[in-house]
């Protein structure tokens, strides 16, 4: 695990806004940190990066813990919380170079960092006139610069439009596969970390509802097998005649609790046998979201 916490906590005054969180995040993942606004997410990132100090519990990187290694560890951490620190009167490179000047990193890797998100062609424009999504690129290349093991981002979508999102989306999946790099990612947009995620963990008030990869997310919500067909309603009266579950009916869908391929085939060949016109028929999980309320409103 890059990441292992245990019974992390932390209190503002009276208030604990993170309760005895356990966080395990495995090398070369993308781990999806998600819930609500309020719910702890940049807190607990602000523990991790050792800007606020544990109340209680242990944090490892690198199975090393984190107060008694901490120049260490952070030395191989980049980082990026929300917005970037970027000096807009400066050109994306003169960021760069500003930073790597601190860093004794070479302009060599400066290029390299320019070309790995895709701003070459920007290099030389001021960052006051990028847009959010290249923003947002120029400060991932700044968090990358050392060549850091983990990269730890606090909504790096947050205000990005969809090319924006698409365009970080990219980035972080290519940094994984490409890079050898493990990523932590915390936000509240659901749908766009189920497209790029490998981990979840689903934090509300403070606590940890649900951690798990992305396939057992989906292991823990009840498949469907969805049917478009003529007559929803006749069909749908068939089925139950026949000993199947229909769960919801629509205009044009009805749905049935997925158990296997095979049940799939019979449900076909019952409703074509009988003048049933089959359309489509697959296999649909929940998403992320309708997930995530479920989980949240059993805790």
């Amino acid at each position: 695990m890059v990441i292992s916490t245990e019974g992390l906590s932390f209190n503002f005054g009276n208030q604990q806004v993170v309760k005895s969180l356990s966080l395990q995040v495995p090398e070369g993942s993308i781990y999806g940190f998600l819930g609500p606004n309020g719910a702890g997410k940049t807190t607990t990132i602000k523990l991790l990066l050792n800007l606020l100090k544990t109340d209680q519990g242990s944090i490892h990187v690198f199975d090393k813990e984190l107060q008694s290694h901490r120049i260490e560890i952070l030395s191989q951490v980049g980082s990026l919380i929300e917005q970037p620190a970027i000096y807009l009167h400066l050109s994306g490179k003169e960021n760069l170079m500003n930073r790597a000047l601190l860093l004794q990193v070479s302009e060599s890797r400066v290029d390299e960092m320019l070309k790995l998100v895709h701003l070459t062609d920007a290099a030389h424009k001021k960052a006051g006139k990028y847009s959010l999504g290249m923003k947002q690129r120029l400060g991932i290349a700044l968090a990358l610069l050392p060549d850091p093991k983990l990269l730890i981002l606090d909504e790096p979508t947050n205000g990005l439009d969809p090319n924006g999102i698409i365009e970080v989306r990219e980035l972080l999946i290519r940094l994984v596969t490409q890079h050898n790099k493990t990523v932590f990612i915390s936000s509240h947009l659901l749908a766009e970390v189920e497209r790029m995620a490998t981990h979840v963990g689903i934090i509300d008030q403070g606590e940890l509802l649900f951690q798990g990869s992305i396939k057992d997310l989906e292991a823990i919500s009840q498949p469907r097998v969805q049917i478009e067909v003529a007559n929803t309603v006749d069909a749908a009266n068939f089925l139950k005649k026949q000993g199947f579950m229909v769960t919801d009916i629509t205009d044009d869908l009805l749905s049935i609790p997925f158990t296997s391929k095979t049940q799939m085939g019979e449900i076909n060949n019952l409703l074509n046998q009988n003048g049933y016109v089959v359309y489509s028929i697959h296999k649909i999980h929940k998403d992320l979201e309708k997930l995530f309320l479920d989980i949240t409103q059993k805790a």
